[in-house]
């Protein structure tokens, strides 16, 4: 029998939440579920540290890097028919963008992000130096905007491919960004192998990875 992550067909997941694959004409109101859920996020403010201008670049950044990246992959799922966040995943030798690629995209990002680039180049750079090389599924966003959290939405969306990598025998990775989101990812069987700073005065993340079998996937 396929699995969700194999046939992209919608299917109740865990909590009884109908967790399916993103379709690519919802980029925008998944960037604007996922700029929502980034606001307060130590990478939201230390890439934007303006309030004021925070909510609208995070939507065009998100949406840019949803359209011309992460959405190919097909591996990014959301819940129902809400759009209320989504969980992007770079299956194995995907995580690395080539150096052709970013050249394509670098105008579409100075566009989408303005004066705010730099900072956003450099968190990159921070995580990209310690990324591992082994074979891995990569978790590089998971949000859900704030007022549909604490319902079990983010465990529903990460359940795909956390049941692949189980049955599979493939790893995760991802880097986690406060000690609540390091708990939730704990409580999947990520275990944490190093903190390292975001960039220069920026905050602390903590890398993160999942032996296949090793955790809960509900």
């Amino acid at each position: 029998m396929e699995s969700l992550a194999q046939s992209g067909a919608g299917m109740p997941g865990p909590g009884g939440h109908e967790v399916r694959k993103a379709r690519p004409g919802e980029t925008l109101a998944l960037s604007q579920a996922l700029a929502r859920a980034f606001f307060d996020d130590p990478l939201g403010i230390y890439v934007i540290p303006d309030p004021a201008r925070r909510l609208a670049i995070l939507e065009r950044g998100l949406d840019l890097f949803l359209r011309r990246v992460w959405i190919g992959h097909e591996e990014t799922y959301t819940v129902g028919d809400t759009g209320v966040g989504a969980c992007i995943w770079e299956p194995p030798g995907t995580w690395k963008i080539g150096a052709a690629k970013q050249l394509s995209m670098l105008p579409a990002m100075v566009g989408a992000l303005g004066r705010s680039l730099p900072r956003l180049l450099s968190a990159l750079s921070a995580a990209e130096r310690g990324h591992p090389e082994e074979p891995h599924y990569y978790l590089p966003i998971l949000g859900v905007e704030p007022e549909s959290q604490g319902r079990g939405r983010g465990s529903a969306m990460m359940f795909p491919i956390l049941s692949r990598c189980d049955a599979e025998g493939v790893p995760a990775y991802l880097e986690a960004s406060t000690p609540r989101n390091r708990a939730l990812y704990e409580r999947h069987g990520f275990k944490v192998t190093e903190a390292f700073q975001l960039g220069r005065g920026g905050p602390t993340f903590w890398r993160m990875w999942r032996a296949p079998g090793s955790g809960s996937t509900v």
